[in-house]
């Protein structure tokens, strides 16, 4: 009867989650966005010699497609707040697009979308599980977002289908590992330096790490 008191109590006076973006968070999302927005330029300097690696398969340039994705999943693990993974994402497809790209303002399209293919995910999810199974799906999301928009607003809309549907296959998978995956591993990695200490991704990962080594 205690116990069940006790935890009647812990669960009504559980503060609820504060979505409230602070100014650190704004400054780390910026910073993240400006930093995988300096790669988003170079990654598009690699995609032809990269891309006529991979012409042996049709469509299989797609699994280039994930360079230009971690920004939104990155920044909405991190900062856990919403709209983190939007912001991060539009950040970086703009400064991508000031640099120079030869995709000129459909960058910022790109972008956006891209960014809300992950925010969705991670709204599904409200905003609380934050483990390797939904970053995973969070970098999918992205990767069905630039698959679409690639195959549908192209030049890549005019092939035939089997391309198109390698294309978007390869750029979920894309999606999923390198968006999703690497920025799961990047934010444990960060998180084991303290640079997150005051994020709860930071916390927990130090918490995690702690466990792991006593």
């Amino acid at each position: 009867m205690h116990a069940t008191i006790t935890a009647t109590r812990s669960v009504t006076t559980k503060k609820p989650r504060n979505f409230r973006w602070r100014v650190v968070d704004i400054v780390v999302a910026s910073v993240i966005g400006v930093a995988s927005g300096v790669i988003f330029w170079a990654w598009g300097l690699a995609w032809s010699p990269l891309s006529a690696i991979l012409a042996f398969t049709p469509g299989l340039e797609g699994l280039l497609a994930g360079g230009w994705l971690f920004a939104g999943v990155l920044g909405g693990l991190i900062i856990r707040k919403p709209g983190a993974a939007v912001y991060t994402e539009v950040v970086a497809a703009v400064v991508s697009m000031l640099i120079g790209t030869q995709w000129g303002f459909s960058t910022l399209i790109w972008g956006v979308v891209e960014g809300l293919g992950a925010e969705i995910i991670l709204a599904l999810f409200l905003y609380t599980n934050w483990r390797l199974g939904v970053a995973l799906l969070a970098g999918a999301g992205a990767g069905v977002a630039v698959g679409f928009l690639d195959t549908t607003f192209t030049s890549y809309a005019a092939l035939d289908f089997g391309y198109k549907a390698v294309y978007f296959v390869s750029a979920v998978v894309s999606g999923t590992v390198l968006a999703g995956l690497l920025s799961w591993l990047a934010v444990r990695g960060l998180a084991r330096t303290g640079a997150l200490s005051r994020f709860a991704a930071g916390r927990e990962g130090s918490r995690a790490h702690s466990a792991a080594i006593s």
